[in-house]
């Protein structure tokens, strides 16, 4: 009989997934299991300590207070913590707790004694450049630099998203010999379930003045790094017919202000900033009702955004970054932020006949079915955890 695997998650917000890039990744590794001797357990960010299940896997709720940029740092520790009480309480020998980015480092060595003793596995995937990141001050971005390198020297095997991850921290980290892996992010490519008529769809491309196929659009993090300036700017320098959709949280967001003065952007109607949408099959149409798709992420590995964006949206305009060219290849168009070619890359498109504009488009849908599909993640992840 073959021994249970019991796998701890840690570092997601949890399950049922709302939002979020490693909330998504573990609803579909819970939901889409295939191998059966796997038992998950799924640490919660949650207003109680309740326990439940979903998707076959034990879940559990941390509560955390309300205490700025170290509330994730408190969260994983607990949730931590409360793994490796289960793992004693329980008595389980065969256990491998999988944390999810590097933001408890300067602690893990404490915690990693513990789990040696009770011959538990430690894997961290060790995600994106999070010291790179502009909303961080001097002192933060120190912090999350030493937490990575930390973690690195730890952890038992780093399962890295993107291969330019798994480069960097096999160069950076050479004197830790660091063990790797690399599995990629998954996608899938199946329609949305809306229809083009439905009342949701036109309802909000009625309220936002957008017409199908007549827009490019953009979904992501309202962030400095994610380059909403350069691609604004831009767009404002080309000679597109078409909408600017921006799909994202400018809400009490100083950075939006920032952007507004220096950009003058509400000058131009073209760019249309519609808030969010997080209802997964609206937003899968919006996607595959795009004339294409602009995608300016600079910072991190396989950006979840992006392989929605290939895997729905015909036309991918992609910054010209390691990050983006591994998963995009040839499928994809690409633009520097310091040539200004994104404008003129813009007016090349627009005028693109339907044969050439399909012919990218299936080439997006090949590149996520053959490399990202969820199947095949699933599987990697099956094999190693």
């Amino acid at each position: 009989m073959e021994l249970k695997k019991n796998v701890f998650i840690i570092g997601s917000k949890g399950i049922p997934a709302k939002y979020g890039g490693f909330e998504t990744f573990v609803e579909n590794l819970t939901l889409k299991r295939q191998n059966n001797s796997i038992q998950y357990y799924v640490a919660c960010m949650g207003k109680d300590n309740k326990e439940f299940e979903h998707n076959n896997a034990k879940c559990f709720n941390i509560k955390v207070p309300n205490i700025g940029p170290a509330k994730a740092v408190y969260y994983d520790i607990m949730a931590l913590k409360r793994s490796i009480s289960y793992i004693k309480e329980h008595n389980i020998k065969n256990a491998t707790i999988y944390i999810l980015a590097c933001r408890i480092g300067p602690f893990i060595g404490h915690y990693k004694k513990k789990l040696k003793k009770l011959q538990a596995k430690l894997y961290v995937n060790p995600d994106g450049h999070e010291w790179k990141r502009a909303k961080w001050n001097g002192a933060i971005k120190k912090y999350w630099k030493l937490s990575e390198k930390l973690m690195v020297k730890h952890a038992d095997l780093l399962i890295c998203d993107s291969i330019n991850i798994e480069k960097y921290i096999k160069k950076d980290y050479k004197k830790y010999k660091p063990r790797t892996n690399f599995i990629a992010y998954g996608s899938d490519v199946e329609k949305s379930t809306l229809n083009d008529d439905d009342e949701k769809l036109v309802d909000w491309y009625n309220k936002n003045k957008i017409k199908p196929k007549e827009y490019y659009l953009l979904v992501g993090r309202f962030v400095p790094e994610n380059n909403y300036e350069t691609m604004i700017t831009e767009y404002m320098k080309s000679q597109s017919t078409k909408d600017f959709v921006l799909i994202t949280n400018v809400e009490e967001n100083k950075f939006y202000e920032t952007l507004k003065e220096k950009t003058l952007f509400y000058k131009d109607p073209r760019i249309k900033f519609v808030g969010t949408v997080y209802d997964k099959q609206l937003l899968k149409k919006i996607r595959e009702n795009a004339y294409g798709y602009i995608h300016g992420h600079e910072v991190g590995g396989t950006n979840p955004s992006l392989l929605e964006a290939l895997a729905t949206t015909d036309l991918n305009l992609l910054l010209d970054v390691g990050f983006n060219k591994e998963v995009g290849k040839d499928a994809a168009f690409y633009w520097d932020k310091e040539d200004g070619n994104l404008s003129r890359l813009l007016n090349e498109l627009d005028n693109m006949n339907e044969q050439q504009i399909q012919d990218y488009s299936k080439k997006a849908k090949e590149r996520i079915k053959t490399a990202y599909s969820w199947e095949k993640i699933i599987q990697e992840y099956e094999i190693i955890l």
